[in-house]
């Protein structure tokens, strides 16, 4: 065993160790759909108009968004409700009295002159003779201040930082940075201050948050008259502990709520999916991955076997990641981690696939020897792959917030493990069974030295898929245009976190579990309304657009199981993934696309870039007109299965470039049709075999998962059959009519001789590009 099989072997095991001690030690933080938590309703206090409300409580919903990212809490749904009501569930919250002491909070922050102390018994503010330009309020001392008018407010605050500042002795402080016009202010104000003598109560600066002076320090003898702190930003200091200079920072970055809110109510609910889904899911999850283990031992013998063992670690080490790192587990977060464990497999297919290539070219080469060429040349196509998806995901989770940053973190969590497991633990394991003689020399165990059927066949056959590139472009045309279609007449069904909906509550006679309650009501026909506990054994039913009478035969059905039902809160209820949720995300998006282009333009050619993502934009069109044709809701479980299938699509057309642009490497003059076809041909082996264990996964879903789970696993479907379509058929062709008509000859101008113009040979026929 060489030193580098050990040092990889030995990293493996740490990983490895470690990745076990956390699973057992450490509990995973779940949503609401899986083990329930904490829904509080708030409520604004006072609005001019109709109109302003809607716009006020809107611009709230977003400020308290940023405010529960801020906290860490992760995968929170808010939704508005009426015109001045909203609604905030927070999954796996400990303290619920915290959560909603922060977030409750309007936190109005203001600076403020002192133009000195009020006279002695004279009461707090507020004080309705002395009008807005003036505030009577006590220090952190208790002793009564007269604040002059508002100079700054929070708005002007750019940034809030917690620090513990150990120099000067200040204990836990809280820097704040201004935006350019209140940095100015804040210069004037604190010059106008230091023109009063040291110690004067007048060359003090108030600084207020809710009432509340939290911080009156003196400007520095240092700085003169009229000339001001210079630095556009100042430190709040006030012993504070660390959790309340954290919250404070919290709140000053999170923003001012454009009104106040009050809680009006606070509660406990239960999971939004029952055990009987969580287990199904759970029962799916194994099968899909013992049939994925089972397929790539079959075909790729004991090193298909040791492959398993590799995905078995990274399974472990990506639940270990996301347990370690507190990240919340929904439902389709853990159908994608689930579907993850299957496309995981990639990286082993393609090394193996390298192997049998150089196998295959060498028949004496011995098995080491070709297995680590294999990682070698296979490593270009899995790292382009892979970084392309890691850019993505920092994108959704820099850019994007809600489920679209939670997304982003399990994306980027799998990749790495997917790497990890693939080029570390399966190297190793392959690398020390290559070196054993009886593996060598049995060519069918190890499942290298021979070709695979699928090569064999196309060998055989040579197919010469690119002799008219343009007829598959036009295919894929016209698979957009019916998909389009769809959508134009069919429309699409907005889930209801798009378009808001109806929350009901009741309450029964007789209890009703949340099982019996959601086969009752969707034996009614409510099948996708979501059904949660609510309280001493309340009923809450959350349902897209209904009416009164459909809300009677809802009521009617359930009162069937439990006997006299009486209503209990009846609301309109606005979409959860907000107007600016939305926006975000269709920005992290396409920032995402414009990136992954220029990366492929530049680690390939920007022809092959277009090409990939044209055909991103294909399967992304297709997979939308496919749901509008079947009626199938496009919620946020679809949006997960629709960046899933954006990333796989990028992959596989990554895969299939890499191989072009290794072999037109080695002859420049092939025609690149030529080439592309090779390249095509080629790596099929591992399109087919990487996207049947995706398959088995998403079949077991599909079918065992439950009504949660269909659509999730039904978009993935379609995803990956088109994926895989679009990566041969789509991208390579636009990449070949690109670059045919881009490296078309100029005429050769004033030339009047009677002679024919250059012949424009197509790329299959010998043109050089």
């Amino acid at each position: 065993m060489t030193r580098a099989t050990t040092v990889r072997a030995v990293l493996a095991a740490a990983v490895l160790l470690v990745s076990v001690f956390i699973t057992l030690t450490m509990s995973p933080r779940l949503g609401l759909d899986l083990q329930g938590g904490t829904r509080m309703v708030l409520q604004a206090k006072d609005s001019a108009t109709v109109e302003a409300d809607r716009e006020t409580t809107d611009r709230t919903l977003e400020v308290l968004r940023q405010r529960i990212d801020s906290l860490g809490v992760a995968e929170p749904v808010l939704t508005r409700s009426g015109e001045d009501r909203i609604i905030v569930e927070l999954p796996d919250v400990q303290d619920p009295r915290q959560a909603a002491a922060v977030i409750g909070r309007t936190a109005q922050l203001s600076f403020h002159e002192v133009r000195g102390a009020a006279p002695p018994g004279t009461d707090p503010a507020p004080q309705p003779e002395t009008g807005p330009e003036q505030l009577i309020l006590p220090d952190e001392q208790g002793t009564q201040l007269d604040l002059g008018p508002v100079r700054i407010s929070g708005a002007g605050v750019k940034d809030a930082t917690a620090f513990f500042e150990a120099q000067q002795a200040a204990g836990w402080t809280v820097k704040l940075d201004f935006h350019k016009d209140a940095g100015k202010d804040w210069t004037k104000l604190t010059g106008e201050t230091a023109c009063h003598p040291a110690g004067d109560e007048r060359r003090r600066v108030a600084i207020v948050l809710d009432e509340k002076v939290i911080s009156s320090p003196q400007v520095d003898p240092s700085v003169g008259c009229q000339a001001g702190l210079p630095s556009g930003g100042t430190q709040i200091t006030g012993s504070f502990t660390a959790k309340e200079a954290r919250d404070l920072a919290l709140l000053i970055k999170g923003g001012a709520l454009p009104v106040p809110v009050e809680i009006v109510e606070q509660r406990t609910v239960g999971p939004t999916l029952g055990a009987d889904a969580i287990d199904a899911s759970t029962q799916a999850a194994l099968i899909g991955a013992a049939a994925t283990a089972l397929f790539i031992t079959i075909v790729y013998r004991l090193f298909g076997a040791l492959a398993a063992v590799a995905l078995a670690a990274y399974g472990v080490i990506s639940y270990a990641a996301l347990v370690g790192l507190g990240v919340t587990l929904t439902l389709p977060g853990l159908a994608g981690f689930v579907l993850a464990i299957g496309m995981a497999v990639d990286a082993n297919v393609l090394v193996f696939e390298r192997a049998r290539e150089e196998s295959q070219a060498q028949p004496k080469r011995s098995l080491r020897s070709a297995l680590t060429t294999g990682f070698q040349k296979a490593f270009s196509a899995v790292a382009d792959s892979n970084i392309t998806t890691l850019l993505a995901a920092g994108l959704l989770f820099f850019l994007g917030s809600g489920p679209v940053k939670g997304f982003g973190v399990t994306l980027a969590i799998g990749v790495i493990a997917s790497m990890f497991s693939a080029l570390v633990i399966a190297r190793a394991l392959t690398e020390i069974a290559a070196g054993s003689r009886f593996v060598s020399d049995y060519r069918g165990i190890n499942g290298i030295a021979r070709p695979g059927s699928v090569r064999t066949w196309l060998t055989r056959k040579d197919p010469q898929l690119f002799r008219k590139p343009v007829q598959w472009l036009v295919i894929s045309t016209v698979l957009v245009a019916v998909a389009i279609a769809g959508i134009v007449v069919r429309g699409i069904d907005l889930g209801v976190e798009f378009t808001g909906g109806r929350l009901v509550e009741y309450s029964t006679s007789r209890p009703v579990d949340v099982e019996t309650a959601r086969s009752t009501l969707a034996s009614a026909g409510f099948a996708d309304a979501e059904i949660t506990t609510a309280g001493d054994g309340d009923i809450s039913v959350r349902t897209g657009a209904l009416d009164n009478d459909g809300e009677h035969a809802l009521r009617t059905a359930l009162a069937a199981e439990g006997g006299e039902t009486t209503k209990v809160r009846d609301e309109l209820i606005g979409p959860s993934l907000g107007d600016e949720l939305r926006r975000n995300a269709l920005i992290a998006l396409g920032v995402a696309v414009l990136v992954q282009l220029a990366y492929l333009a530049v680690r390939f050619r920007w022809t092959f870039a277009v090409g990939a993502v044209a055909a991103m934009v294909h399967d992304v069109v297709i997979v939308v007109g496919a749901f509008a044709w079947l009626g199938r809701p496009v919620d946020g479980i679809f949006l997960a299965a629709l960046l899933t299938v954006i990333g796989y699509s990028v992959n596989d057309s990554v895969v299939v470039f890499d191989r072009v642009r290794e072999l037109w490497g080695r002859n420049r003059k092939t025609p690149l049709a030529t080439v592309s076809n090779r390249a095509v041909l080629q790596t099929v082996p591992r399109t087919v075999n990487t996207g049947m264990g995706a398959l088995f996964i998403l079949a077991a879903l599909a079918v065992l998962g439950g009504d949660s789970l269909t659509d999730f696993a039904l978009a993935l479907l379609i995803g990956i059959v088109v994926g895989t379509w679009s990566s041969v058929f789509t991208a390579v062709p636009g990449a070949l009519v690109l670059e045919r008509t881009t490296s078309a000859p100029p005429p050769v101008p004033g030339n009047t001789r009677r002679a024919r113009a250059p012949r424009r040979e197509p790329l299959d026929n010998g043109a050089r590009v």
